[in-house]
């Protein structure tokens, strides 16, 4: 049987904060700005839906060179009109606590139906009309992103 091996803090809601992000916002940028501005630290993305201008996605590929054995691509842009099927993700702080970051992943669909999935693109995805979506605030937890030697990258970490 292969090792469990997990990081955990047990820690609890706070406030739902549901929020809209405007036309022409990049919807990372302003889901991150509703958190700035309660003061949202650590939390979760539980979904968002609505409409971009273009959708700007990374996706997960086989790279030989990483430590882990697999990497992001270049971002693809897809121009819009496209619907956010769904989109998730992490709410966390770097390590000196200075910046609120954002780990979103989601599905989305153009206009022929063609669907597209995976890993956000921070400042490249405008809204077309809304994007529609809900915050959840952890409390007496935290997340900090830190290196993870073991993979080489920067890596979400939770702590009490």
């Amino acid at each position: 049987m292969a090792e469990l091996r997990v990081t955990h803090a047990a820690g609890k809601f706070g406030r739902m904060i549901p929020a809209r992000v405007r036309p022409g916002t990049d919807v990372m940028e302003g889901i991150r700005k509703v958190c700035e501005e309660h003061g949202v630290k650590y939390g979760a993305l539980l979904f968002g839906i609505g409409s971009l201008r273009q959708l700007c996605y990374q996706v997960l590929v086989p790279k030989k060179d990483s430590i882990w054995g697999a990497g992001y691509t270049d971002p693809a842009t897809i121009p819009g009109p496209i619907e956010i099927v769904g989109i998730r993700g992490i709410i966390f702080q770097s390590e000196d606590g200075k910046e609120t970051l954002l780990h979103i992943h989601g599905t989305f669909s153009d206009q022929e139906g063609k669907c597209y999935g995976g890993h956000m693109v921070m400042g490249q995805n405008p809204v077309l009309a809304t994007c529609d979506s809900m915050i959840a605030e952890l409390t007496d937890a935290k997340m900090i992103r830190r290196l993870d030697p073991e993979l080489g990258v920067g890596a979400c970490n939770p702590e009490p």
